[in-house]
This record gives structure tokens, C-alpha cells and sequence, in this order.
């Protein structure tokens, strides 16, 4: 007997601004668990590189492509275990519980712990990622036109917990320890996991406390920055504390609808495969015995790539199997969704670069600093003491010129300020000022979808009131565009520095205002995409597939930043000059903003067929001659 909701159940449940109330639920979870997975991410390769592991360039990028494939990878087969026995409901709550230990076990500085954490992630997350946006899609009617708008705000969702990460965990790792900052993704997944499972009374109150206090702790660790510094931090407090009163709101109606995301089968789920052992207790076993091999794979890049390669075309054999025996309408659809797949896995690739090359580029050569007080000509020949937080970078001190390892070297010797003989070169230099943390750019991406992502929903909605919103491949096209466009502009600041080597941050954030736009553009809109054009029978799986292109993503994208790596003699941790470092990160800047301007034309010449192959308007499973007098 199937647990699938009727269109009654789906058609009573409570709303707010035409949205079910169980989608402000969801937001909320899904934007605590993003919280944790990208605190940790706005950290991991600055941890490798410059915490207890010590690693090089080329070993921080192949250990964190390792790590964010298998995290894109694992969904793929949670969301078939969650189909076809779990339900999307336990495999969320089994995710969370794994992802808590994850980022738990992460706080421990010894290696083999370290490697185990990232497993945990990455298992956990194959379970909670394709499941609790499929618990979304359910949420809404077949053909519903508020759909696309829904996967927006909970896109949204996504995004503040994004935009928090960098700002809590990243600011708190980067300045106190990096357990700290893991520690606050712990309790991050903790709130989301406890969201998910409360009852609405006490999830409503939880949302709204933790909202308010997370967001003082933004202000309150800002309190002492320039207005420069302290304004992004304010504004994600406030729209965090907006969104929780609409929550609270939202939920004082009603809750997550008991249906959502239920097992299809109950019976199946609790009938015994090994003694005492059900269905449902052998996954949950059988998650936490995998984690040492996952371990094994983070550890072992090429493992991860084999596994991936074996994996992927195992998954692709099985999605084209299921093509090929489907009807012609859902045949047809399910060709749209592995042609945009395609596009999406070298959207994913570039933009991804924002964890490994972007993140060091802008540690690196991205002039961070706000100065309030710089070094005067009359200073010249005096000794004087400087911050060694103050944009130091690309300067000569005694005949030494100072890079990014230098400074580094003297914050891990805790040592502040450092005797600098004024020399002519200097003039200019800061010696006081606010320094915004590597990790806390990462915000900028998620902040900006914050700022433009209802401006993009609202504006599907209203070009579809007037029958010209742009079909989704059409807005693929125009995301991948963009994002080529965001690269030549990080490309064009690399080879136009400063005579440091050092580029204005303008340059960075307006290379990721364009990946935003673009991301605006193809992610939320790929989401719905999938929920739509897929037979519901197979429909997380679907979606796990989605995201295991996204895994290959992560490791093309780990493979393309190695091109970047600018390790310089034996020494680890040695660095060139900032003038060199410019130049390398342009080498493959320029490259990846032609490719992706290419790729965007070529979906643009093609988005007539795949919009054909679509059926926006017929029924699934249409054959016989309406489906052949429906398709021209």
C-alpha cells in the first residue's frame, strides 16, 4: 500500500504568501545544515594548508576534491535508498545525525580523525541533500506555478546559511582557533537537525532564539571594525532575523505535514533481514561501517576519482536504462535533464573554484584590508611597529619581501606587531585599519543571492503573467554566461595588479556578483527542473543523480585549481611574489571564462529542442497518438 500523499492532502495543507507553511520549516533546516557544511568548507583547504596538516598547494586542492565530490557523489545513493525503502523524512534525520559528528570529530587535531570527520560529512550528506529537496517538491501540486518560486526561497535558505558560515565559523576559525569555528558547525547541524525533528511549537521558538542570538554574534564580533567591515555582517543578521520571524509565523499555522516525506512502504521497511535487524537498522549500520572507506577515498584522491569514474558510469547506465524503457514524453524529458546535466557539471567545475584557487587567490593577492592610518614620507628612515594583519603583503621589509607565508608564520607565533625600518617604498603602506578574514569573501556569493534571489523569483513570476519568461534552457545559457563573464573579470583584474602584484577587492566582488547572477540563472531553476521532468517513481534518485554530476564538478574543479598551485622550492609553505602568484591564477582565469562563454552559445543554439522535449503542458506518461500529435 503506498504512503504517497492524495492531491486532497496536498491541496488542504496551510500556506503563507501562497507557499505551503512546511516550506518555512524546511528553509530553516536546510539553512542550518548549510550553515555547518559551509562553515567548514570556508576553512577546510586554509586548515590543510596552513593548520596541523601543513600541506602543499597541489595536496589542500586534492584532498578537498576529493571531499566535495564524494559529498556531491553520496546523494546518488541516498536518494535511491530513500525511494525505494527509508523515505526522505529518516534519511534527512539520518543524515543530520551524522553530519553533527562530522563536524564534532573535526574539532580534534590529529589526522586520522580528521580524514574520519570528512567521511561522516560526506556520508551524512548523501542521506539530508537530495532528500529534503525532494520533501520540498512534494510540498506542492502537480503543474504548479508557485513551484519554481518556492525552490527559490528555499534556495534563498540555502544561501543564509551560506552567507552566515563565512561570517560566524570562518571569522571565529581564522581568529580564535580553528576548533572553534568547527564547533559552531556542529551546533550549527545540531539546530538544523532539531528543526526538522521538534514539534512546530518548539521548532517556531528554537528558529526565532537562534536566529536572534546568532545574529547578535555577528554584530557583536564586528563591534570594533570599520562600517565597511561590520555592514555585511549587520545585513545578514538582519535578513536571518526577518526570516525567523516569518517562520515563526509560518509555523504557528501548522507544521511539516506528517505525509512528507514518509517511507513508501512501512511494511518493508520493518521486515527483518538478519535476525533482530530490519530493513531500516541495516542502513543505519551499514552507513557508519562504510565511513572508514570513505575515509580511505578522502585520503587517497585517486581512489575517490576510480570510484567516481565506476560509480558514475554505473549511475549513468541506470539513468539511460530507465530513459530508454520510459514512455516517449518521459523519455523525452528525461533526455532534457541528462543533456542540461552535462552543462551543469562544467557550470559546477568553474564555480567551485570559489573553495580552492578563488579562496587562495584572494588570501593571497586581493588587497583585504580598510586602513585608517598609512605610512607618511616623513616617517621614512624611522622604526616603527606594525600590524601584522595590515596588508602587508608585496612590501619589502629589510630588503625582504613579505608574502602571505611570512604574515602567516606570525600569526601562528601569536606575535601582533613587528619593528619595520621605514623605507621610501613603504610610503603608502597601512599601519592600522580593519583586515577582512580570507574565508569571510565567501560570503559575498551567498550574500548577493540573499539580496537578488526574490528579485529573480519575482521576475520569472511576473514574465510568466505575460507568457515571455525564458524556457530553462534558455536560462542555463544565460547563467553559464555569466559565470564566463565573472571569470574574465577575474582574469582582467589578474593581469592589471598593482605594482605589489595585489588587486582592488572591487575586482573579486564584482566576479562574484556575476556568479551569482548566473547562479540565479540555472541552480534553483535545475532543482525545480528535476522535481518536474521526472517520473515520480524514480524522482530522488534523479536527484541524487543531479548531484552526482555535481561530484564530478568538484573533482574537475580540484583538478583545474592545481593548475594554480605556486609552491616555489622545498620549503612548505613557500610562497613567490605577489607579481608571480598574478600571473598564474590569470593563466587559468582566462581559459575558464572562454570555455564557459562557449558552453553557454552552445545551450543557447539548442534550447528550442530541449524546451520541445520538455512537455511543459502534457500529462506524464502520455502515449499513443496524443503523445505523437502533442509533440511537434
Amino acid at each position: 500500500m503506498s504512503n504517497q500523499p492524495s492531491p486532497e492532502q496536498i491541496a488542504e495543507q496551510r500556506t503563507l504568501f501562497g507557499h505551503p507553511t512546511g516550506l518555512y520549516m524546511l528553509f530553516f533546516a536546510e539553512m542550518w545544515e548549510r550553515f555547518s557544511y559551509y562553515g567548514m568548507r570556508a576553512l577546510l583547504v586554509l586548515y590543510i594548508l596552513k593548520g596541523f596538516l601543513s600541506r602543499t598547494d597541489g595536496e589542500a586542492y586534492a584532498i578537498y576534491g576529493a571531499y566535495t565530490s564524494l559529498v556531491y557523489a553520496t546523494p546518488f545513493i541516498g536518494g535511491m535508498i530513500a525511494d525505494k525503502l527509508l523515505g526522505a523524512r529518516r534519511a534527512v534525520i539520518l543524515g543530520g545525525l551524522l553530519m553533527a559528528a562530522g563536524h564534532l570529530v573535526m574539532t580534534i587535531e590529529v589526522e586520522a580523525p580528521f580524514f574520519i570527520a570528512l567521511a561522516l560529512l560526506i556520508v551524512g550528506n548523501g542521506f539530508f541533500k537530495p532528500n529534503i529537496s525532494t520533501i520540498v517538491g512534494s510540498l506542492y501540486p502537480e503543474g504548479s506555478p508557485q513551484r519554481d518560486a518556492g525552490f527559490t526561497i528555499f534556495y534563498i535558505g540555502i544561501n543564509l546559511g551560506a552567507a552566515m558560515a563565512p561570517l560566524l565559523c570562518g571569522y571565529v576559525g581564522e581568529n580564535y582557533g580553528w576548533h572553534y569555528g568547527f564547533g559552531l558547525a556542529t551546533i550549527g547541524m545540531l539546530i538544523g537537525l532539531a528543526v526538522f525533528v521538534a514539534p512546530p511549537d518548539i521548532t517556531r521558538v528554537l528558529i526565532l532564539a537562534a536566529a536572534v542570538l546568532s545574529g547578535g554574534m555577528m554584530i557583536w564580533l564586528n563591534r570594533d571594525e570599520v562600517i565597511y567591515a561590520l555592514g555585511p555582517n549587520a545585513l545578514v543578521a538582519l535578513c536571518l532575523m526577518i526570516a525567523g520571524v516569518v517562520a515563526f509565523i509560518a509555523i504557528s499555522k501548522a507544521g511539516l505535514p506528517s505525509w512528507a516525506g514518509e517511507a513508501p512502504s512501512i511494511e518493508k521497511l520493518k521486515r527483518p533481514v538478519a535476525g533482530p535487524i530490519t530493513a531500516e537498522w541495516a542502513v543505519y549500520i551499514g552507513s557508519f561501517v562504510i565511513v572508514p572507506l570513505i575515509a580511505l577515498m578522502v585520503s587517497q584522491d585517486k581512489i575517490a576519482g576510480w570510484a567516481l569514474i565506476i560509480g558514475g558510469a554505473a549511475a549513468l547506465f541506470h539513468l539511460i536504462s530507465a530513459t530508454l524503457k520510459s514512455p516517449r514524453i518521459e523519455r523525452e524529458r528525461l533526455q532534457v535533464v541528462l543533456i542540461l546535466m552535462f552543462f551543469t557539471m562544467l557550470f559546477w567545475a568553474f564555480f567551485e573554484q570559489a573553495g580552492s584557487s578563488i579562496n587562495l587567490f584572494t588570501d593571497r593577492n586581493v588587497n583585504r584590508v580598510f586602513p585608517t592610518q598609512v605610512v607618511s614620507e616623513d616617517q621614512v628612515g624611522s622604526t616603527i611597529q606594525v600590524d601584522v594583519t595590515q596588508g602587508l603583503t608585496g612590501y619589502y621589509m629589510d630588503e625582504k619581501l613579505i608574502t602571505m607565508a611570512d604574515i602567516d608564520t606570525w600569526k601562528d607565533s601569536e606575535v601582533k606587531t613587528v619593528d619595520w625600518t621605514i623605507a621610501e617604498s613603504n610610503v603608502g603602506m597601512p599601519i592600522s585599519g580593519s583586515e577582512v578574514a580570507t574565508s569571510q569573501y565567501q560570503a559575498a556569493n551567498p550574500m548577493f543571492i540573499m539580496l537578488f534571489g526574490l528579485v529573480f523569483s519575482s521576475l520569472w513570476v511576473f514574465m510568466g503573467k505575460r507568457n515571455c519568461e525564458p524556457s530553462t534552457p534558455v536560462k542555463f545559457a544565460l547563467g553559464i554566461f555569466q559565470l564566463g563573464l565573472a571569470f574574465a573579470v577575474l582574469w582582467y583584474a589578474a593581469v592589471n595588479p598593482d605594482p605589489r602584484g595585489m588587486v582592488n577587492m572591487g575586482w573579486l566582488l564584482l566576479s562574484y556578483l556575476l556568479i551569482t547572477t548566473g547562479e540565479l540563472c540555472l541552480s534553483p531553476v535545475g532543482l525545480s527542473m528535476v522535481t518536474k521532468l521526472a517520473p515520480k517513481s524514480i524522482v530522488s534518485m534523479v536527484m541524487g543523480a543531479w548531484f552526482l554530476a555535481t561530484a564530478f564538478s568538484n573533482y574537475l574543479a580540484a583538478l583545474i585549481a592545481m593548475f594554480t598551485g605556486v609552491e616555489h622550492g622545498e620549503e612548505t609553505g613557500s610562497l613567490p611574489p605577489p607579481t608571480e602568484t598574478a600571473e598564474i591564477y590569470a593563466g587559468v582565469f582566462g581559459p575558464i571564462a572562454v570555455a564557459a562563454i562557449v558552453s553557454a552559445v552552445i545551450v543557447l543554439l539548442i534550447s528550442p529542442k530541449l524546451t520541445q522535449w520538455m512537455h511543459e503542458n502534457e500529462e506524464e506518461g502520455t502515449t499513443g497518438e496524443a503523445a505523437s500529435s502533442s509533440g511537434g
